[in-house]
């Protein structure tokens, strides 16, 4: 059995799924949190999968979970071992190859799936300059998981690898050349991950070839993000040196003039730190609706606040001008997705959208729109001239997929 574990660590959590790759099938997942509080979590999942043959199970799902001290991530992993002795499935049994670590930001070093080395967790460590918010926990889960899980390779998967191919005239910013080289200030995207598997999972789901396709992918969640992607190759997208530039999000702004932050820090005297938060945590759905929440948005606006009906035509707006943009970039599309948690479930927002791009061709069937199914699945109309589709993401699949091809390239 070809078993992966995929680790997503913050600063104070992380998150792991226990893969069968064989089958590509969730065996265990679990949340590690509040590491370093008085009093840590941690809750583990177990899947039961039905034997062929045999009628599935009435409980598919069996969660067990623990209070306890959890000092550092070290002490995480060992609460985390615990819960696979305890409940089970027996890492003893079913031990994994490798380990797949979410890392946000690879800078411009890292372009694939790459097997971590005590140099490449330095460079990843050096990178914390340009993710503070992400690249030190990463760290940390990398060095607790290599001290438990010592014997066999750990890959680090970076959000932005995917976004390597961006042509130059994508990726860099007009400032000051020599500066921006300096201080490595350019766009470097993320979701890479999401983007990928969806953009390839469209083209299975549609029976068409990767590389013969122009696609744009809204991933729509708390975070948001747009790419264009040209035969597999991302050649555009919206989120930049950080995850902050592009689209509206819960809490974060997008696009912004610059000298809004001149303009707060010379009339409001506001400092760099009171910026970092304004953008990052008090802006978005947040700032303008009160709520962050895609779905506490929609519930308000029906209600007719003035407020949550400004935040969602704001956010209707900057998703309509970047599909345009998109358009132009591509040269047309054949394919447009929607995944994430607001992609996935919100069709209002899909149709909102898309309305404008009648130009194009693009017609949504609303019926196939509002239909609440799971999977990958059409919503766009028979005589649509670009597909339309919702294509629900999995990030950890993705990460074991590169994680085992990394890691078996390494052993070979």
């Amino acid at each position: 059995m070809s078993v992966v574990l995929v680790v997503n660590s913050g600063s104070s959590s992380f998150k792991y799924q226990l893969l069968d790759m064989r089958h590509e099938r969730l065996l265990a997942s679990g949340l590690v949190e509040r590491i370093g509080e008085d009093t840590g979590i941690a809750t583990h999942t177990v899947r039961f999968h039905a034997e062929p043959g045999r009628p599935a199970p009435t409980v598919l799902d069996s969660t067990h979970q623990v209070e306890r001290p959890i000092p550092d991530h070290t002490a995480g992993f060992a609460a985390m071992l615990e819960a696979f002795a305890q409940h089970g499935p027996s890492l003893d049994e079913q031990p994994p190859v490798a380990v797949g670590h979410r890392v946000v930001h690879g800078g411009a070093r890292f372009f694939e799936a790459t097997v971590i080395t005590d140099l490449v967790e330095i460079n990843i460590d050096d990178l914390s300059v340009l993710a503070p918010l992400h690249n030190p926990g990463a760290v940390q889960g990398i060095r607790a998981a290599r001290r438990a899980f010592g014997g066999i390779p750990h890959v680090a998967v970076f959000d932005t690898a995917f976004h390597q191919t961006l042509p130059p005239a994508a990726y860099t910013y007009a400032i000051d050349r020599d500066l921006a080289e300096r201080h490595r200030i350019r766009r470097y995207g993320f979701h890479g991950t999401s983007h990928r598997y969806v953009s390839a999972k469209a083209a299975e789901f549609l029976g068409r070839d990767v590389a013969q396709l122009k696609q744009i992918v809204f991933h729509l969640g708390n975070g948001a993000s747009v790419t264009a992607i040209d035969g597999g190759r991302s050649v555009e997208t919206s989120m930049g040196l950080t995850p902050l530039e592009g689209l509206v999000m819960g809490t974060r702004s997008g696009d912004l003039d610059p000298a809004v932050l001149l303009h707060l820090a010379r009339r409001a005297s506001m400092s760099i730190d009171d910026l970092d938060r304004l953008l990052n945590k008090r802006s978005g759905l947040l700032g303008l609706a009160g709520v962050g929440d895609m779905r506490d948005v929609t519930a308000r606006r029906a209600q007719g606040d003035e407020a949550a009906q400004l935040a969602y035509d704001v956010y209707i707006h900057r998703l309509r001008t970047y599909a345009g943009a998109y358009l132009a970039q591509l040269g047309g599309v054949d394919v447009i997705s929607f995944t994430a948690g607001v992609g996935e479930n919100a069709a209002e927002v899909r149709a909102d959208a898309l309305e404008t791009l009648g130009f194009a061709g693009v017609r949504i069937d609303p019926e196939r729109n509002r239909a609440r199914e799971r999977g990958a699945r059409v919503i766009s109309a028979d005589d649509s001239a670009v597909t339309v589709l919702v294509v629900p993401t999995n990030e950890e699949l993705e990460i074991a997929r590169q994680t085992l091809a990394a890691s078996s390239g390494s052993a070979g």
